[in-house]
């Protein structure tokens, strides 16, 4: 299997110039290193329809080009059980009842890393499981062997992080984005991640659970985030951010692509000419702060 980086957005809405700008620079990972680039769509549970086409398009649209056929999750379902199944022979995973608000208001197990889930339901008896049952459906949760967990990201060195009994399945059936993306990943020889840095925290979860399956941890490259004029991550309500919604202000394609490579230190151009230039060290260490097109945005400090 050819050695792989991806990109793989939920299809939730369009692609605003942040995803568009992570998108760019994962194709240039994978593009700089003779890795195939593979176009995944995680559509587990935020679909909205007719959101993965408009992706595509765009996608298109900046030049970025991807190997083979798209792979959406909701095909994958089998893979995601066989995985849960061999971690449940294995005796690491437990059925959990607990809601939302039962884990936010219950104590924190002692010594557990802040944010941890507290254990509530890891030790039930036979007669607590089936009172349970009786109540409500049941998530399945990893019995996670460690509280943390290190990685190593190109751009953020040595990372560790919290690694707590995460789910794996929630209580509607639905495979969690924690197994889901290992397994894809896996499945798909993705050798390489490029994501935005908010993804950052779970990656130890995600490494620590692909050691337990046997499968290779990928190189991670955790990327800056594009952010408003307050700093918060950018999103849909900051205005023109989408190439449609630029392009009604007056913005082409090609001013958006250009305005995102300049954004990171590359020239203007097609991304094959940006992929001559591209050197992941000298990437921005700082989040971009968008602010239009009328300028070339700037570097928060």
């Amino acid at each position: 299997m050819t050695p792989a980086g991806r990109f793989a957005p939920s299809p939730s809405g369009e692609l605003h110039v942040g995803n568009l700008r992570t998108a760019i620079l994962a194709w240039l990972f994978a593009r700089s290193t003779g890795r195939d680039f593979l176009l995944r769509v995680e559509d587990l549970d935020r679909a909205r329809a007719g959101a993965e086409a408009e992706q595509l398009r765009d996608l298109a649209a900046i030049g970025v080009t991807w190997d083979g056929a798209v792979v959406r999750q909701t095909d994958r379902r089998e893979m995601y059980d066989e995985a849960i199944g061999r971690l449940r022979d294995a005796g690491l995973t437990y059925e959990c009842f607990c809601t939302r608000r039962e884990i936010q208001e219950a104590p924190s197990a002692p010594h557990a890393p802040q944010g941890a889930y507290p254990g509530t339901c890891r030790n039930l008896g036979p007669a607590e499981l089936e009172f349970k049952r009786s109540a409500r459906p049941a998530a399945i949760r990893l019995r996670a062997e460690a509280t943390e967990y290190t990685v190593q990201d190109v751009l953020h060195g040595e990372f560790t992080g919290v690694v707590d009994d995460f789910v794996l399945r929630r209580n509607d059936g639905v495979t969690a984005y924690n197994l889901a993306v290992v397994v894809d990943d896996a499945a798909q020889g993705v050798d390489q991640v490029v994501r935005g840095d908010d993804l950052l925290p779970s990656t130890p979860r995600q490494a620590y659970l692909a050691a337990l399956l046997h499968i290779p941890v990928p190189e991670y490259a955790h990327v800056q985030l594009v952010v408003n004029s307050d700093g918060a991550r950018l999103a849909k309500r900051d205005g023109a951010v989408t190439l449609a919604d630029l392009a009604l202000a007056g913005a082409s394609v090609m001013e958006v692509r250009d305005h995102i490579l300049q954004s990171v230190g590359l020239p203007s151009g097609s991304l094959e000419q940006a992929l001559a230039a591209f050197v992941p060290g000298k990437l921005p260490r700082e989040p971009w702060v968008w602010t239009g097109m009328g300028s070339a945005g700037s570097a928060a400090g």
